[in-house]
């Protein structure tokens, strides 16, 4: 199974940059997307269902603004949407798939860069998504969690860390926060096939952050140490530029 996680910065954006043609020559078998931006009316399934895929939506109560969803191609058993907490499911930041005893998690974790305010917000959903994780795991081993972190975890992943110091995304608090979802029982695929530096997959829009590479890497497919051994590749696909996040991708045996 082929699995790739995309931050397309508004999907009606993306499909007006070719979105539909990448997808097409990257066919993923599950596709998972975050900050679509759209309500379900806004968004023409029908381009997806052409290419095999069926669309499932969660968007935000607030019009262009967040929204996470999964394509399939193959049809799962059950979707959830939501974490059953209103405060963040009113944003539209998580839906899962099963798929058999396989599970994927499409989350959207908020930023915290433009205040104190929104800061707090994100360490509050963190701090109801690490249990909400564990106690999804009891019925659901099988985890794939992919998505948007807005976490650079490692100073590896982050462009002159030295320079970062007290940037939401790289706060000794976040970080400590992936840490744990680690200690947990997490993997972080990526790290499984390439441990090198200067692997980033979001850039500022800013100062052509992209063409100098200078980026972080904020976008995962953590998954369950009971998945570590069906891990078969994981990569960064940095030739997609529909967004200021490229896409990742992870395969599965």
């Amino acid at each position: 199974m082929k699995i790739i996680s995309y931050n397309v910065n508004g999907i009606r954006a993306a499909l007006s940059k070719n979105f539909q043609e990448w997808l097409q020559a990257e066919n993923p078998d599950v596709l998972c997307l975050q900050e679509t931006k759209a309500q379900p009316d806004q968004v023409d399934t029908m381009l997806f269902a052409e290419m095999g895929y069926t669309s499932y939506l969660h968007s935000a109560e607030k019009k262009g603004y967040s929204g996470v969803a999964i394509l399939s191609k193959q049809a799962p058993d059950r979707v959830v949407v939501g974490m059953n907490n209103p405060v963040f499911d009113a944003e539209g930041r998580v839906i899962r798939a099963d798929f058999g005893d396989l599970s994927i998690v499409c989350v959207y974790i908020p930023s915290g860069s433009s205040g104190d305010e929104r800061q707090a917000f994100k360490m509050q959903f963190l701090a109801a998504f690490g249990p909400f994780i564990l106690e999804l795991r009891k019925t659901r081993p099988n985890l794939v969690v992919c998505g948007d972190y807005n976490i650079c975890h490692k100073p590896i992943d982050i462009n002159h860390p030295e320079r970062q110091n007290g940037v939401s995304g790289f706060l000794p608090e976040e970080r400590a926060w992936l840490d744990q979802f680690e200690l947990d029982g997490m993997v972080d695929s990526f790290r499984v096939f390439d441990k090198s530096a200067e692997k980033y997959s979001w850039w500022s829009y800013r100062g052509g952050a992209r063409f100098r590479n200078v980026g972080w890497r904020i976008d995962y497919h953590w998954v369950t140490e009971s998945l570590h051994t069906r891990l078969k590749s994981a990569a960064i696909l940095t030739d997609a530029v529909h967004s200021d996040h490229c896409p990742v991708a992870v395969e599965l045996n």
